[in-house]
């Protein structure tokens, strides 16, 4: 192996803004615009992907606020977006009749600003008040401002309108007059991670500066945050203290004083009126009983509190499930659960002092169903999304806990390519530790299995997130549509089958996730699927570490690889802008001996300018201030002067998602696209 000594040569370009780092960049945009976008392939597929994105025909997903359902817009007239709202009955038709709330566009060009909807917050039970997050050019740190839902304006501060000055942090309804600030401050208000520390009370009409400290954090911890429930009959107020990204602690405000809920501190807890939910990441014993990992137990919110320690199983996983979510409706609560990756849905139902549970049909066999309350304070209406690879996705509305309410479609996305011929399958790879892992491919029914299959093969693995079944339209057109396998493996790190799956590839066991992509990627080789020269691989942010480790580790597997908005630099990100959250996730290299097992999978320093590498294009964004974009341009550079096959694209907004309008995504994916094609050899 090859290590980067302390003295790193390439470290002027983690200055964002610097005027040489930002040369750099400029220089290899340049290229990559006068190679890869200067070919008429490059263009077609730009157009479709930005047709699919700007198309009216998307499904307009909504919140309902009050008597309203709002939604927020982007289209080619519309480049930054729309708030608006509509009636239920009205967005039941196939033309609902929006009114606009907020236009971006136009408040952009009014103010000459960047701004990118960040979220709104309404101040129940008025529905009149609101909170609006806005970001300069997508980053994370934004600012927020009050709005006013029925002169459809702004509050200035001026006026008495609340406003938090820009950083990491948010704003939270408390009553008419008083908001929970959890923001920079400056001095000592943020943690290592550079999130808030301290949660404050801000009452409308005094300085920001005077806030009330109400909880502070320590500065090692990730971030802290407060919040009320304004459920009628249940008003409760709640700070949470984020510890490490796995372990927290939450209080809640008990006769003006701030109780500390009893639960493992790796536990997540929900609640809704009288019940409380326990998600549980370890195992827990308590009143003789052990309860494992991945369970969801309930107690009476009040009693448990109180220090009744009763609690009830509500889902204990097994081998082949996992908890996916749990939404809570009037009368029920739904829980979605992964069966070897495939969405099931339950209905639990509190009858005789027990949870009586009902399954709710309709999910696809390999495919995605989600699910969420359309207003669990008023009724038992759920959304239900549905899509698998091929299958566009669906929205229908369904009453839960009714045997004859079968759900009523809503809104079906159109079809964006042609999928006939194309199949879905499921296949098991076995990683060097015998363990199977799962993996979906997208193929043609006709496939030859002679190893010409152009293939493209993505993964994340990492933070407990699940890849599920989901339609691209995006993706059909660039890649299937042209006779392209896709590829999608749900390797350890990621919570197909809950904590267990999650946490077998934490710090040391961190090359597990990176076996288990490399078994997918040698089994769809032996399968005939594919062979090393016609297979790539393609992954963003923690999926950027895992391609810059088959780049490191198995270059030997792949015609090219796509790595976007990457971790890169392990010995540095810690100390890159929200690095320090992750520790808990990756590991401390400021610790020798966790540097010595975090080393074994840190790309940039695991670079070897003596081996051959396939062609990679890297690509990050300027405005990314959650994952340091010095971790993609130190390895392209290092690369790049070493002589290797690199092509770098930079985009100069869009945050950690890389763009902030439509025509940037379509640009970015089209790169990603292009790149593939020609390497991997889908146009031949």
């Amino acid at each position: 192996m090859t290590f980067v000594e302390d003295s790193d040569p390439y470290r002027w370009l983690e200055d964002i803004d610097g005027a040489e780092a930002l040369d750099w960049v400029r220089a290899r945009n340049a290229v990559a615009e006068s190679t890869l976008a200067a070919t008429p392939d490059f263009a077609r597929v730009e157009a479709a992907v930005l047709s699919v994105l700007d198309s009216d025909a998307k499904i307009p997903m909504v919140q309902k606020i009050g008597d309203w359902y709002y939604n927020y817009w982007r289209d080619a007239e519309h480049e930054r977006g729309l708030w608006r709202r509509t009636t239920l009955e009205e967005y039941r038709t196939s033309t609902p009749a929006w009114q606009t709330v907020l236009d971006l566009d136009a408040l952009n060009a009014a103010e000459n600003e960047d701004w990118v909807w960040h979220g709104a917050s309404v101040l129940r039970p008025g529905y009149r008040k609101v909170l609006i997050d806005l970001s300069h050019g997508g980053s994370d740190a934004d600012v927020t401002r009050e709005f006013d839902l029925e002169t459809l304006s702004f509050i200035e501060p001026e006026d008495g309108g609340f406003f938090r000055p820009e950083a990491k942090g948010s704003l939270g309804w408390i009553d008419d007059d008083t908001v929970y600030l959890c923001s920079d401050l400056g001095g000592d208000s943020v943690t290592t991670s550079g999130y808030p520390r301290v949660a404050r009370k801000w009452r409308r009409g005094t300085p920001i500066e005077s806030a009330g400290v109400i909880f502070e954090g320590e500065f090692t911890d990730v971030s802290v945050g407060a919040f009320r429930s304004h459920t009628p009959g249940y008003i409760r107020d709640f700070v949470y203290r984020g510890i490490t990204f796995y372990t927290s602690e939450i209080y809640v405000d008990v006769n003006g004083t701030m109780t500390k809920i009893d639960v493992p501190a790796s536990a997540e807890i929900g609640f809704s009126r009288q019940w409380l939910i326990i998600e549980l990441r370890d195992d827990w014993e308590l009143n003789g009983s052990t309860f494992a990992a991945g369970s969801l137990l309930s107690a009476n919110f009040d009693a448990f509190v109180g220090g009744d320690r009763a609690v009830e199983l509500v889902f204990e996983p097994t081998p082949s499930t996992s908890l996916a979510s749990a939404t809570w409706t009037l009368n029920h609560l739904v829980i979605s659960v992964l069966d070897d990756v495939k969405s099931r849905i339950h209905v639990l139902t509190r009858a005789n002092d027990t949870w009586k549970r009902s399954e709710f049909t309709g999910a696809p066999e390999f495919g995605s169903v989600q699910v969420a309350a359309v207003d669990s304070e008023e009724s038992d209406l759920v959304w239900l999304v549905t899509t698998d690879y091929l299958t566009p996705t669906t929205l229908s509305i369904a009453r839960v806990g009714q045997a004859d309410a079968d759900p009523v479609e809503l809104k079906a996305q159109p079809t964006f390519f042609d999928a006939s011929g194309l199949t879905i399958d499921q296949h098991f790879a076995r990683s060097d530790d015998g363990t199977r892992v799962p993996y979906f491919v997208v193929r043609r029914e006709d496939l030859p299995f002679d190893g010409t299959a152009p293939t493209l093969l993505y993964g994340y693995g990492g933070f407990e997130v699940s890849l599920t079944p989901g339609y691209s339209g995006a993706l059909g057109l660039a890649w299937l549509e042209k006779g392209g396998v896709y590829v999608v493996a749900n390797i350890r790190g990621g919570g197909e089958y809950g904590p267990r799956w999650h946490q077998a590839a934490l710090k040391e066991n961190r090359h597990r996730a990176f076996e288990d992509f490399a078994a997918v990627a040698r089994d769809l080789i032996s399968r005939g699927v594919t062979s090393a020269a016609h297979l790539g691989a393609q992954g963003g942010s923690n999926g950027g570490l895992l391609v810059g480790n088959m780049l490191t580790q198995y270059p030997e597997l792949f015609g090219a690889l796509v790595i976007q908005v990457p971790l890169l630099d392990m010995k540095r990100y810690s100390h890159l802008l929200a690095g320090a959250s992750w520790i808990a996730e990756y590991g401390d290299p400021d610790n020798p001996d966790e540097w010595e097992f975090i080393s074994t999978f840190s790309p940039y320093h695991l670079f070897d300018p003596r081996r051959e590498y396939p062609p990679v294009l890297v690509t990050t964004s300027t405005r990314d201030d959650r994952v340091h974009p010095g971790h993609a341009r130190k390895l392209a550079a290092r690369m790049i002067d070493a002589g290797k096959d690199v092509t770098y694209f930079e985009n100069i907004e869009g945050g950690h998602g890389g763009a902030a309008t439509n025509a940037q995504s379509a640009h970015m994916a089209a790169l990603s696209y292009r790149f593939l094609a020609e390497r991997l050899g889908l146009d031949g």
